[in-house]
């Protein structure tokens, strides 16, 4: 009797803790939503490489941005000739020194040609010319153009296209994390909805406790029940109490998981908030063909149109590793004209009249002697995109079997709703005629508690079938991609 006094007066502290807490925040399956979209830690790490992955693009963009480079050097030197000075015995030296100045432009075309636009001045002098300032100025162009490795768009381009299939590829997952995210709302809401309902199941199931325990204290009183019964009767209600409390705990945790998707807050203040969500209507009743929906899976999957980037990138990769198979062979060359006086500023007047020309062109090979490294590259891209087509299949396959599974289980849960409102309602109709035959003296405490017990589950599964219906259906859409379309969510591009 002293356990049942402390759990009933825990009861009490627990309910008058709750009359004193926060009012509840009311919230709708669609404003769950609005708010993860807004705060989801997952969506808001998947926006970022999205957004890195949009960067990478521009840094690729870069290898044909234009370099201006200048410079400047001093050097000197003293170097020991192979004679010696009759006077001194010492052996004759010689000594130079040069100044030069040098500022050009240059960089790399889409078909691989790269280029430097420059001029340039060296000023020499030394014993050579008693340290009479000379002046060699140029100005002109230079470039170097590949005719085998890495001749073309194909390869030079390779590193943008493929930074540009990463950005697809990221795009796709970031939408793949908002339907997954929104998803995991639903269902939590729902669950957040069902562990109300086996609540209310739970208080009910208390409540018909107490008041069999009031009626057979009532009856014992007269002389119409035995002890037993009220002893019994007591005991259940003790049980009851403890369901209560479990069921309590079930909503607090479904309601901080809720909470956890839908809010950034880091303070314990998180923990204080209280939700009221609004019960959704009953799920429409929904007949599903996966058979015609497969394909239009395949065009709407986030991880089915990655993989088919995928397989993209490998493509492009395996192309450039082929060409990198090639000897190098460049054709160089440079055009430009020369100065040459003392005076500097007549140096570079020659070069600017172009009095004098200057050009050169040729031909550079370059063949490894066995292509151990590139042979090895190639072998390995391609037994990539192998790999990529097979993962290509291997997911198609999966969506084949999880877009019938979620069929599936739409229909057995549609089953299971029907089943579970006849049980409650049988249970319902069982518990009352119990009821009649307790009072006039048929039956005895067991057998209503029993039945009570029964009513209790059977509620219970009634809620449960409810919930899964409406996860089902969320799941049946993600499994078909199609989770933004039918909420009319449109996704910008991260930046």
């Amino acid at each position: 009797m002293s356990k049942l006094r402390s759990l009933l007066f825990f009861v009490l502290f627990v309910r008058a803790a709750a009359d004193t807490a926060p009012a509840a925040e009311p919230l709708s399956l669609s404003q769950a939503i609005e708010q993860a979209l807004a705060k989801n830690f997952t969506i808001k790490v998947s926006g970022f490489d999205a957004a890195i992955a949009s960067a990478r693009v521009t840094e690729s963009l870069g290898k044909f941005d234009p370099v201006l480079s200048a410079r400047y050097t001093n050097a000197g030197n003293r170097n020991p000739l192979l004679t010696f000075d009759t006077n001194t015995g010492l052996r004759n030296t010689t000594s130079d020194e040069s100044e030069s100045y040098d500022v050009g432009v240059g960089g790399l075309l889409p078909w691989g040609l790269t280029y430097r636009l420059g001029a340039s001045t060296t000023n020499a002098r030394g014993t050579f010319n008693a340290y009479t300032d000379n002046f060699d100025s140029f100005a002109g162009l230079s470039g170097t153009q590949p005719l085998l490795r890495d001749f073309g768009f194909g390869p030079t381009l390779a590193s943008i296209r493929i930074a540009r299939t990463n950005r697809a590829i990221s795009d796709w997952q970031f939408k793949q994390s908002v339907i997954e995210t929104i998803t995991r709302v639903t269902f939590a809401y729902h669950d957040l909805n069902f562990a109300y309902a086996y609540l209310r199941s739970a208080t009910r199931s208390r409540d018909l406790a107490a008041g069999l325990l009031d009626e057979n204290e009532k009856r014992f009183r007269v002389g119409s029940m035995s002890e037993y019964d009220v002893t019994s009767a007591k005991a259940r209600v003790a049980s009851r109490e403890d369901d209560l409390l479990s069921a309590q705990r079930r909503v607090r945790d479904a309601e901080n998981f809720l909470k956890q998707l839908i809010s950034d807050d880091k303070s314990p203040a998180l923990l204080d908030r209280n939700l009221a969500i609004e019960p959704p209507p009953p799920a429409p009743l929904v007949l599903v063909d996966p058979a015609a929906d497969f394909r239009s899976a395949l065009e709407k999957r986030p991880d089915y149109q990655q993989a088919k980037l995928v397989l993209q990138r490998s493509d492009l990769n395996a192309r450039l590793q082929r060409n990198q198979l090639l000897p190098r062979l460049d054709l160089v060359g440079s055009y430009g004209h020369n100065g040459l006086d003392e005076d500097r500023s007549a140096s570079r007047r020659q070069v600017q009249d172009k009095d004098y020309r200057s050009y050169s062109w040729g031909v550079v090979m370059s063949v490894p002697l066995t292509f151990t490294t590139e042979r090895g590259r190639y072998q390995a891209a391609k037994l990539q995109q192998r790999q990529a087509a097979t993962q290509l299949e291997q997911i198609e396959q999966a969506i084949l079997v999880s877009v019938g599974n979620a069929a599936g289980q739409i229909e057995t849960v549609q089953k299971r709703i029907q089943a579970t409102r006849r049980a409650r309602e049988s249970a319902q109709a069982t518990l009352d005629a119990e009821v009649k035959r307790l009072r006039v003296g048929q039956s005895s405490t067991f057998f209503v508690a029993q039945q009570q017990e029964l009513l209790s589950i059977a509620e219970v599964r009634e809620a449960a079938a409810m919930s899964d219906y409406h996860k089902a259906l969320a799941e049946y859409d993600r499994q078909l991609g199609v989770t933004l379309e039918k909420l009319d969510i449109s996704l910008d591009p991260p930046k």
